[in-house]
């Protein structure tokens, strides 16, 4: 079947006219079907479905979707929130899909956040994203000024190149499996109280064929970015390294490199990643300068003592899939909320969520 586009319309006089165009231009030449109802979207989604039944499940052929949202000058587009809310009461409808999405908005504003929320609900509901999934239109398209240099064309070129180069992607990205995938998994936690650690270790041991790895970004293991100059840090990372050296340069970055996935373990600290874990995240940007993560596929475990799984998922997804270009897998994070040591593993039903993310990541990565 063709590419879906989700484009869901703006009430807002003239505030999808640039988005349109831009649709035009990169959209040239593919056969695609266009969904700007939720009954549509439902209804290709759902003879999808029924093609898929008849398709060879050692070599499942992926769905593609684009979702395109204007969002006006307000950053608020009610058709987007009805599809945030279809996606939360529809688990699993998109497993099997592959996605990325535009959003243009008349506002320096909102943009990023709207693309968060939609790809978090539409990951939970199974949709798989390409590696850096957004293309972005802010008022001003002041962001695209280093691309328009770099391509020798104003901002609204650089735009459309760009929106050009998303359906490419999209149309494209397939998630190469192999008999002993090498995962990488980095936490900062205690072994003996930790819930998030307790579920990995259960989690890993429904995982014998790969090649699992652990790092451990304890305090006083790991310094955090200190902002160095962007040559100097170019010039670092053409070698492989970073100016403050340790861990990240001796372990980490040939660990990241080696790795077919990384696995973030990530209890949740008021409502944000731990200190440690967002280092790590900024220290990246050295060996990022010279290396893409469209192949290696990004997984989590959340754990909140109360509330806000929800919000540090959807950092992992800002930073290390729409900014660092990691392949971000369907329902790639599992969130539980559990506050003493050890209360994890008594919650109800967990053994079952627990086998159903093993499963997600030897499905993702494991060639059977």
């Amino acid at each position: 079947m063709p590419l879906l586009l989700v484009h869901l319309r703006e009430e807002e006089k003239g505030a999808d006219a640039r988005l349109s165009e831009v649709l035009s231009y990169a959209l040239d030449g593919y056969a695609y079907e266009t969904a700007t109802e939720i009954s549509a979207f439902e209804d290709y989604v759902n003879r999808w479905r029924r093609l898929e039944k008849t398709q060879n499940r050692k070599n499942p052929v992926q769905g593609r979707i684009l979702f395109a949202v204007p969002l006006g000058t307000s950053g608020i587009n009610l058709e987007l929130y009805r599809l945030i809310r279809f996606l939360r009461e529809h688990p699993d409808f998109l497993n099997g899909f592959v996605g990325g999405l535009l959003v243009d908005s008349e506002n320096d504003l909102y943009s990023k956040s709207a693309a968060k929320d939609l790809v978090f609900a539409a990951n939970c509901a199974g949709c798989a994203f390409v590696g850096r999934p957004l293309v972005e239109g802010t008022r001003t398209l002041s962001n695209y000024t280093i691309v328009s240099n770099n391509l020798g064309t104003d901002l609204m070129g650089a735009y459309r190149e760009s929106a050009a180069g998303l359906v490419k992607e999209v149309l494209g990205t397939d998630c190469v499996r192999k008999k002993c995938p090498k995962v990488l998994v980095l936490h900062a936690s205690s072994h003996k109280t930790s819930n998030t650690y307790a579920i990995w270790n259960r989690v890993k041991e429904q995982l014998p064929e790969m090649e699992i790895r652990e790092i451990g970004l304890r305090n006083g293991t790991l310094s955090d970015c200190a902002g160095c100059p962007y040559k100097m840090c170019l010039h670092f990372g053409e070698q492989g390294s970073c100016f403050y050296g340790g861990v990240m340069v001796e372990d980490v970055y040939p660990a990241v490199r080696e790795a077919d996935a990384i696995v973030m373990l990530c209890p949740n600290y008021n409502d944000a990643l731990s200190a440690n874990l967002t280092a790590f995240i900024n220290r990246l940007t050295s060996l990022f300068r010279t290396t893409r993560f469209y192949d290696k596929a990004l997984f989590a475990v959340v754990v909140s003592g109360y509330s806000g799984s929800d919000i540090v998922a959807e950092q992992l997804i800002a930073a290390l899939n729409m900014n660092k270009t990691f392949y971000l897998p369907g329902q790639f994070a599992m969130m539980e909320t559990a506050n003493n040591a050890g209360a994890a593993m008594q919650l109800p039903g967990i053994e079952d969520r627990m086998n159903a993310f093993a499963e997600r990541i030897r499905e993702t990565l494991l060639y059977r």
